[in-house]
């Protein structure tokens, strides 16, 4: 997958897809061949942390 440039329009998708088709984050990278540390750093970078209890980035 290559992420969008905008970081709203990443963070929207990566918790579209783990709300509506995956159950934990290692899933959703595994299944759509991403790097988790790269989406999680880049993520990360904008103020997002991936919060496994409720499996959306916030």
């Amino acid at each position: 997958m290559e992420f969008p440039a905008d970081i709203n329009i990443l963070y929207s998708i990566i918790n579209m897809k783990l709300r509506d088709k995956y159950s934990s984050l290692s899933e959703l990278c595994n299944a759509e061949d991403i790097d988790e540390n790269i989406l999680v750093s880049k993520l990360a970078e904008a103020g997002f942390e991936y919060a496994p209890d409720i499996n959306q980035f916030r």
